[in-house]
């Protein structure tokens, strides 16, 4: 913009002429507005949803498969669904394909209680070590329905053509649904479901199975709302070691009666938050969690009755298939 003199300022004419007569101010503002917008266009990881403040829930609603009580477990219309009852947190499980995708199921193989196979049978019990993921391309577990079958433990489940999904495509159905309704992204509870025994039958080694999950977490910018969950000691101590940035949970079984202090020295760290079958929560537990900076989230909890007594023992969340119940 010419001055009032006719130059255009400070070493900004034609030739760069060194000569020019007035400052203009504006020239400065302008410059400096230039600067910044390049400067963010150069850095966009810099305003990343990944770098936004993200605190946890005061506390933690997290839906157990999504709402298996509601929806086909651990697809995306149990997803969708559970965000829809306002839950904080959708909680699910990861397992790996042949070709090393990320896929989102409980078990390691089609279970039989909810596979429909591609005639329309339905899955029978004696078969269902034939189809392990592991063993299975993404592709080909496509062929198979896990939303169809009446499940008699669940009968408020709604019924649907569904198969399982992919991490990244959950994911995606996820953030963009809560674009478009206006509603808070969730926070993310992945759960590696690995063994020391089944390494590299039912799945690949911890390592392997973290970083292809970390690989599409990363990518997809969420990491500052995802929380690794494992029984496999293995798989968090992969975690703290290479992706540190990342949250951790220890899932605690209702068999396991070892005191949380000696499952953390063997873990050889304080994870983020200890997740117990619900049926082991006292007091106790909770003040050595709240004392040692842990949350204690317990899981799963399908009562009523039995989350509000938890809710007042002083609980930092719950894991519910029936996220309706809070």
């Amino acid at each position: 913009m010419p001055g009032p003199d006719g130059h255009i300022g400070p070493c900004l004419g034609r030739h760069h002429d060194v000569r020019c007569r007035r400052f203009d101010p504006r020239l400065t503002i302008i410059c400096c507005l230039s600067l910044t917008w390049m400067v963010y266009c150069s850095h966009p990881k810099k305003m990343s949803k990944a770098t936004e403040a993200v605190s946890w829930p005061v506390f933690d609603k997290e839906g157990h498969r999504g709402c298996r009580g509601l929806m086909p477990e651990n697809t995306i219309p149990a997803m969708l669904k559970a965000v829809d009852l306002g839950v904080n947190t959708l909680e699910m499980d990861a397992h790996i394909t042949r070709d090393r995708k990320v896929i989102i199921s409980h078990d390691p193989f089609f279970n039989p209680d909810i596979t429909t196979m591609p005639d329309g049978q339905y899955l029978d019990e004696k078969d269902k070590n034939k189809y392990i993921l592991y063993r299975m391309t993404y592709a080909e577990t496509l062929r198979f329905d896990v939303g169809l079958k009446p499940y008699p433990r669940f009968p408020a489940q709604h019924k649907m053509p569904v198969h399982k999904p992919l991490l990244d495509v959950l994911i995606d159905s996820v953030e963009s649904y809560c674009q478009r309704t206006g509603q808070a992204r969730p926070w993310y509870n992945i759960e590696t479901k690995s063994l020391p025994a089944t390494d590299n039958i039912l799945h690949p080694s911890p390592e392997e199975f973290v970083d292809l999950l970390a690989k599409i977490i990363f990518e997809k910018s969420i990491e500052a709302r995802v929380i690794i969950e494992s029984f496999d000691l293995r798989t968090l101590q992969v975690v703290r070691r290479k992706y540190p940035q990342l949250k951790t949970a220890l899932l605690v079984e209702a068999f396991d009666t070892r005191a949380p202090q000696e499952q953390i020295r063997l873990l050889g760290f304080t994870p983020d938050i200890y997740s117990p079958d619900y049926a082991l929560v006292n007091d106790a537990m909770i003040r050595f969690c709240h004392q040692s900076h842990m949350r204690i989230i317990p899981w799963t909890v399908d009562d009523k009755a039995a989350i509000g007594r938890l809710r007042a023992m002083g609980v930092d969340g719950l894991i519910t298939d029936y996220p309706n119940l809070f």
